[in-house]
């Protein structure tokens, strides 16, 4: 059985897109929601390849807008597991903007996002326990 550091190593997700104009503002850049609705669907897998069970968004615990995203270039959005609890995990996503043609790349917006497991009631459920050296221990960092 895989160890809590491959499984979390498993469950980085990666996404590209293209910022086209029908996403943008008058100020020709990346809507904030927009953004928000990108960075929510690349935690959400995250955290559903991590744990392989119903996964909510509870919580964007944070997100800081550091550039600006200008329409016509490529967005790459990663999500790594930061945090593991009985129920519960965090996803940290980075979303960094790149040139369409030259290989400038820089990180412009971080955030956080916390999802609980749910079982068919849509109440909140363990995350199943890992296996470590034969010994079944509660998923924790």
């Amino acid at each position: 059985m895989p160890t809590l550091a491959d499984q979390i190593a498993r469950a980085e997700t990666r996404i590209f897109k293209a910022v086209f104009p029908n996403t943008t503002n008058h100020y020709d850049t990346l809507f904030g929601g927009a953004t928000l609705m990108l960075m929510d669907e690349v935690a959400f897998i995250t955290a559903t390849r991590f744990s392989r069970l119903k996964m909510v968004t509870v919580s964007s615990d944070r997100v800081d807008f550091t550039h600006p995203i200008p329409g016509g270039t490529l967005v790459e959005l990663i999500g790594n597991v930061v945090r593991v609890g009985t129920t519960s995990l965090q996803v940290r996503v980075e979303l960094f903007v790149e040139q369409m043609y030259s290989d400038e790349r820089l990180l412009a917006v971080t955030g956080s996002f916390t999802f609980v497991a749910v079982d068919e009631h849509r109440r909140p459920t363990p995350l199943r326990p890992v296996d470590v050296g034969g010994e079944v221990v509660a998923r924790t960092l």
